[in-house]
């Protein structure tokens, strides 16, 4: 507890020193201002849909895709398309789309949506969804209203590929070459979209304005401004929400308390679907003995992390999945044991191996609350011999070293990150299939685990839903015993927003969604 006091003074005190930026109209009762992008499912700075690994539901808001979850992440919903099939054969996969216009008027058609699908596939255009989109054989537009989309093998996650796709005019974008388009300024000075809100204004590292898009196709929106404010760290975006500067933003576990009770906020927790675990680096000869990284697990006090830090607010994890039907029976749960991984250590012969030079632990994750948990890692480590040194950085900085096809490999031996098991489990696939390694796709680790291969690919061909649960439990028993990771928990998020904000939607989704947040019904009252 005395831990995470002084962690959030110290960094609430930062916040204050360094002061915060007001944008302008954000008191203005029509105008919701936000910190969309704090936390580990925002990504700040970036305007790119094809790039987003998260920042989803500030995207959303002037973005959409086809289809979309619902806002308890179940099931998946039409958005831009009214209506869609999938076939019996589960390798086609039709969209009935909706009437609607882009932010300058003309009119959505299906060959935006087979634009769209084409850059989506293209890793050239800086798309992080072409790996996910692999077993697309063809894309058909028929008519002004469908877009037929055909897989050459069926893929049990496509739909889920499909809710990330966001929509994009092909009057606007044609005339770019798909190789310039990723850093192109269009992004952050001109964007359209279809949705409630459109954007009108960037000011660098400040704010980002949108403004009520009034010929919406689900209706005026009932503000007339959204603004996305941006924030160093949470402690600086929870100072701002109080003094009254925004009304929503994402708050660490560790932050929660000070929140309840007070009638002025209301708390919006969930399950954040993420997993976080330590990834092993593949490429480094120092993890190659299964000892060694049996060793990081008995090493970790994960119990203990989660009384302390997360305040209960996590569940451990002893492969991607923590859902009681993914989780097979027997499996190793990695019960806190330092002696044991001494001695696992030494047989490795650990000494000759690394011994106690620094491995570097790389991390995206900036908040007070990762800094505490990395420092107790980085301690519980260093009690049976090995020496990792963690360092932050934000998102594009991650990204760039870890996705490099050519990386340097002693800038990230180790990784501390999330990934995605749900709601689509097959979603971990992209993060440790052999096929999925940059620059195809982001299989950071480099993981090359035969048996893991096979069993991803199985769970993702099987047709049969009712067996689909059996496969990824075997992906699960793999990951257990051969750990590519070493998976340390899911947590759950928290959101936090003023209680003046009425009809307000946010989902701790991973990524920040998308899911169906009805920005257009968000409002302001006394």
């Amino acid at each position: 507890m005395k831990l995470r006091m002084i962690a959030s003074a110290l960094a609430l005190s930062a916040a204050l020193i360094g002061g915060v930026t007001l944008a302008p109209a954000a008191a203005q009762s029509a105008t919701l201002s936000g910190g969309f992008d704090v936390g580990p499912g925002g990504f700040q700075g970036n305007f790119n849909p094809l790039a987003a690994t998260a920042g989803f539901t500030w995207l959303s808001v002037y973005f959409e895709p086809l289809v979309t979850y619902d806002e308890k992440l179940q099931k998946v919903v039409g958005v831009l398309a009214d209506s869609y099939e999938v076939s019996s054969d589960q390798l086609t996969y039709t969209f009935k789309l909706a009437d609607a216009k882009w932010h300058d008027g003309k009119p959505f058609t299906s060959k935006d949506a087979k634009f769209t699908m084409g850059l989506a596939m293209d890793a050239k255009s800086g798309s992080v969804l072409a790996a996910r989109l692999k077993a697309v054989s063809s894309v058909e537009a028929p008519d002004d209203h469908t877009l037929i989309v055909k897989l050459s093998a069926p893929s049990a996650s496509t739909l889920d590929t499909m809710t990330k796709v966001m929509m994009l005019p092909e009057h606007a974008l044609s005339s770019i070459p798909a190789d310039q388009l990723a850093k192109n300024a269009w992004w952050s000075t001109s964007p359209i979209g279809t949705g409630p809100f459109k954007f009108t204004k960037y000011v660098t590292d400040q704010y980002v304005e949108l403004a009520a898009n009034t010929d919406y196709r689900g209706g005026k929106p009932a503000l007339e401004r959204v603004i996305n404010r941006y924030f160093a760290n949470p402690a600086a975006a929870i100072a701002a929400l109080r003094a009254g500067e925004i009304q929503f933003t994402y708050v660490d576990s560790n932050d929660v308390s000070t929140f309840k009770g007070d009638e002025a906020f209301k708390v919006i927790e969930g399950d954040s679907f993420v997993v976080n675990y330590l990834g092993f680096n593949h490429e480094s000869p120092i993890w190659k003995d299964p000892r060694v990284r049996k060793a990081v697990m008995y090493a970790i006090n994960r119990d203990a992390i989660i009384k302390s830090l997360y305040a209960g607010a996590a569940k451990p994890a002893n492969c991607a999945y923590v859902a009681d039907r993914l989780v097979p029976q027997g499996i190793d749960p990695y019960a806190y044991d330092p002696e044991k991984a001494k001695q696992l250590l030494d047989e490795a012969g650990w000494s000759q191996i690394n011994g106690d030079k620094p491995i570097t632990l790389l991390t995206y994750y900036t908040t007070p609350l990762a800094t505490n948990v990395l420092a107790a890692v980085q301690a519980m480590l260093s009690q049976v011999g090995i020496n990792v040194v963690p360092r932050a950085v934000d998102t594009p900085t991650y990204n760039s070293i870890v996705l490099n096809p050519k990386p340097d490999v002693a800038q990230f031996q180790l990784v501390y990150a999330g990934l995605q098991s749900g709601p689509d489990a097959g979603s971990i696939n992209v993060g440790l299939n052999e096929k999925q390694i940059p620059p195809a796709g982001p299989n950071v680790v480099r993981a090359r685990m035969p048996e893991l291969n096979k069993a991803l690919d199985a769970a993702l061909a099987e047709p049969d839903a009712s067996k689909r649960d059996g496969r990824y439990q075997d992906v699960c028993k793999v990951m257990n015993s051969d750990l590519p990771w070493a998976t340390l928990w899911v947590a759950n998020r928290y959101g936090v927003v003023s209680s003046k904000v009425k009809d307000f939607i946010w989902t701790p989704a991973p990524g920040g969604g998308p899911y169906q947040a009805h920005p257009e019904k968000w409002s302001l009252g006394e």
